[in-house]
């Protein structure tokens, strides 16, 4: 397989894929399938992202704009014999980078992506609490499904409203909860339902993900109010507004 010269820029190794398919999984989130050129050999793990190269980095509006090249996308489904992989994109209000080029992706473009990164995935533990919003809910289906069907678990997803509910797959639920148009930076109505679920006395693990001032105060009630150790919860802040990069 052929290096990539950003190897040395990302540490990972870049790949060349075609966008086979794209389409909606609700109004507002797309599905993207991309099927690699070559073997996919590296490890993966359910909750891992790439990295979708929008601009080019070594180009000089890459090297003057570097924050402006790459962006993350959360693997939803890898199929490695195939060479197939799916990404999920969350079509919020903006206009940045990534969103434009989740808009505009079609059937045929070609993509280069660094396989694959982060290390939010599911841990041994009693019980599992999954808390996110649509952003995170990309990751929270390839973790339900890394988990058996007899693990148990608890959780809380929000969206807008019932019709843009993210599917997740079974057999494991989580709580469904809308804004209906409430803020969903430091959502309010996310943390109410957390406060609310019944869990057991002995803390699991929780993997927190979305928004990140959310996902703080979700953590700050884990610790203060339930007696968690940090240890046991795992946040990953995708977005807040006004920074990039979060991923």
């Amino acid at each position: 397989m052929a290096r990539n010269p950003l190897n040395r820029l990302v540490g990972k190794y870049a790949m060349e894929a075609k966008v086979t398919g794209v389409g909606d999984v609700t109004p507002t989130m797309k599905r993207i399938r991309l099927a690699a050129e070559a073997p996919i050999e590296y490890r993966y793990t359910p909750g891992q992202h790439v990295r979708i190269q929008i601009n080019d980095p070594l180009s000089m509006y890459g090297l003057l704009r570097p924050l402006e090249t790459l962006r993350s996308y959360t693997i939803w489904e890898f199929d490695r014999d195939a060479r197939e992989l799916e990404l999920r994109a969350h079509l919020y209000d903006g206009d940045g980078i990534g969103l434009r080029w989740a808009r505009a992706v079609k059937a045929g473009d070609t993509v280069t992506f660094w396989w694959p990164q982060g290390d939010f995935s599911v841990r041994d533990a009693d019980y599992h609490v999954f808390v996110g919003e649509e952003t995170a809910s990309v990751a929270f289906g390839p973790m339900l499904r890394e988990l058996d069907a007899s693990a148990h678990v608890y959780g809380v997803l929000e969206s807008e409203t019932p019709e843009l509910d993210p599917p997740l797959p079974g057999p494991h639920t989580l709580r469904r909860v809308h804004r209906e148009g409430s803020p969903a930076t430091s959502s309010t109505v996310t943390l109410d339902a957390v406060s609310r679920l019944d869990l057991p006395e002995e803390p699991g693990v929780a993997y927190v993900a979305g928004e990140a001032r959310t996902c703080q105060m979700v953590r700050d009630h884990l610790v203060r109010e339930r007696g968690w150790p940090r240890t046991s919860i795992k946040v990953k802040p995708f977005w807040t507004p006004g920074k990039r990069g979060l991923h």
